[in-house]
């Protein structure tokens, strides 16, 4: 019923808007390919960088409309990346980039709504996540806790997708990040905290595959009347199980960012880049969100995006949101999703129609990078952005996680 209802108010707002359903489905695109070509061992970081939830002095959606169209050879530079390993030590990998001609598409901006200020605007439209029939179940058990205070979202059973910045901030890596964890929400059974092997599974738990439409069931409730705003937390409380979910740590095996985000190559911390992949040392069981490329907002049905992180304003708490994109260039969304510090680093996701198919399928399209302060002819203007997930980062990341030759198509 509940996915009959959303099929009807995406027809209505495409007849609105003059667009026809079928095109509210994922895009197939011709993938580059991004192959290493020489590997070079660096020099232990210091591991003495402080971490920081907002960035200052950044290029924003104004800059972005100056910027020159890179060159190939800027690109190679941009998209060559360092390792670093659990033990400390690092590399730096040269890449070559195939399938797609030497010319990079000029940075282009589509302005929608006029900018707004604060991280939480107006009321504030946050769900906290408490039932345990949303968290454990997808989509909502992809999102991930980072022990430097970010979160992240599972992107295959070994790796985990974030914001460069929670583990470096340009010039060094972050205190904290040699030792770095991925917290993943588990339920503490009665008693040993374990279930037995072949046990039959509790009622209260629902099957990943009847938990699919969670989103948009929350998404529906919020989206009424004001007056309904206060039934938000109670609606998610409901049929509160007796088991407690808590956080199952694991180490970090490898961190990957691209060089886009060292500052020796652009002279400062490039928010196109802010992106970074995390390998865990032991897999997890857990359903994982495929990558997508990120569509044109004018794609996605009432430019709509969702993701959900761990709000440092929240502690322990699972939080989920959606909003509307506000403006976009070939390589950021800026939006006014109300968040906090700790969300940073989330994958935003949409949920489209497969390509000749009825299904309707979640993929990350954007990692958020966060409330950001940058200079605009002398004055300070804020914004919440997020990075948008281009074929060639596709074909990166698609690299680190050693998925190459299953990524063709975006």
């Amino acid at each position: 019923m509940m996915a009959l209802v959303l099929l009807i108010s995406t027809f209505a707002f495409s007849l609105t808007n003059g667009i026809n359903l079928q095109d509210f489905s994922w895009q197939l695109e011709k993938i580059p390919r991004i192959v290493k070509e020489k590997t070079f061992f660096l020099g232990t970081p210091k591991f003495e960088a402080s971490a920081k939830l907002e960035l200052s002095g950044v290029c924003g959606i104004e800059c972005q409309r100056t910027l020159p169209v890179p060159r190939w050879s800027d690109l190679k530079d941009l998209l060559s990346y360092e390792t670093v390993f659990e033990n400390g030590t690092r590399t730096l990998t040269e890449v070559g980039i195939l399938g797609v001609e030497p010319d990079s598409p000029v940075n282009t901006t589509t302005k929608v709504l006029p900018r707004r200020k604060r991280q939480v605007y107006g009321t504030d439209s946050r769900f906290s996540i408490s039932d345990t029939r949303f968290l454990t179940n997808f989509p909502f058990n992809t999102a991930v806790k980072i022990s430097t205070g970010c979160s992240g979202i599972l992107i295959s059973p070994k790796h985990v997708l974030t914001a460069a910045h929670c583990v470096h901030d340009g010039k060094d890596y972050i205190k904290g990040s040699k030792k770095l964890r991925v917290g993943l929400l588990k339920l503490k059974s009665k008693g040993s905290g374990k279930r037995r092997r072949g046990a039959k599974r509790s009622k209260r738990e629902v099957p990943e595959v009847k938990d699919d439409e969670d989103d948009s069931k929350l998404q529906k409730r919020g989206s009424g009347s004001r007056a309904g705003r206060k039934q938000k937390t109670s609606v998610l409380k409901e049929r509160k199980s007796e088991r407690k979910p808590s956080f199952q740590w694991t180490r970090v095996k490898s961190t990957q960012i691209p060089k886009g985000w060292i500052r020796d190559v652009t002279g400062d911390v490039a928010v196109d880049y802010d992106y970074a992949v995390l390998e865990l040392k032991r897999p997890h069981k857990k359903k994982y969100m495929d990558l997508g490329i990120s569509p044109n907002s004018k794609m996605i049905p009432g430019s709509m995006i969702h993701f959900s992180g761990y709000d440092a304003d929240r502690a322990g708490q699972l939080v989920y949101r959606f909003c509307s994109i506000s403006d976009e260039s070939n390589d950021l969304f800026y939006q006014y999703c109300d968040a906090e510090p700790g969300s940073t680093g989330s994958g935003i996701y949409l949920r489209l129609k497969e390509p000749n198919k009825k299904k309707w399928k979640r993929k990350i399209i954007a990692i958020y990078s966060g409330h950001q302060w940058v200079d605009v002819n002398g004055e300070q203007q804020d914004y919440n952005v997020a990075v948008r997930i281009t074929p060639l980062k596709y074909a990166q990341i698609c690299l680190w996680i050693g998925n190459n030759d299953n990524c063709v198509q975006g």
